[in-house]
């Protein structure tokens, strides 16, 4: 009786965890189409680059497709790195050419020219995730006068 009380006391708080770790996970086809397409515009300002928006709303097992478009007057890098750590990453079209992808992910676009790019993914944790866009190379990591940027967040609910 003795060995039945400690087995049920120390595999009480595991099956616990567990039950709300499956709550939070993802099921099913994290690619069921057609994707939702959200759409992020670039344009350049007197002050370096600006968003349509800073902020956009998603649900974990979603299928989205974004869509960043530049305007070229000049060279942007757009960098997600946090959604796509937390994302199932399908598909990236740039100039109509598809990329497959399969548990591989990319941190960053860079838009030399004007332009669309697009990417479909799935949210899979819940969060805020920041991104930003600024001057090539990479602010965030590269720029000891920290460059022109401006940030936003998508928001994974």
């Amino acid at each position: 009786m003795l060995l039945r009380t400690l087995v049920v006391a120390s595999c009480g708080p595991a099956l616990l965890l567990a039950a709300v770790a499956a709550q939070a996970q993802v099921g099913g086809n994290l690619a069921a189409g057609p994707p939702l397409d959200i759409h992020l515009e670039i344009a350049t300002g007197a002050d370096g680059p600006m968003l349509s928006t800073t902020e956009l709303d998603l649900v974990t097992g979603e299928y989205y497709r974004l869509n960043v478009t530049s305007d070229g007057t000049e060279s942007w890098r757009l960098e997600v790195d946090e959604l796509l750590r937390n994302s199932h990453l399908r598909l990236v079209t740039i100039n109509g050419i598809e990329v497959h992808l399969q548990a591989l992910a990319f941190r960053a676009i860079e838009f030399d020219v004007g332009g669309t790019a697009q990417f479909s993914f799935t949210p899979i944790r819940t969060g805020t995730f920041e991104f930003t866009v600024g001057d090539v190379p990479s602010v965030r990591r590269r720029r000891a006068d920290g460059g022109r940027t401006v940030a936003g967040v998508f928001a994974v609910r």
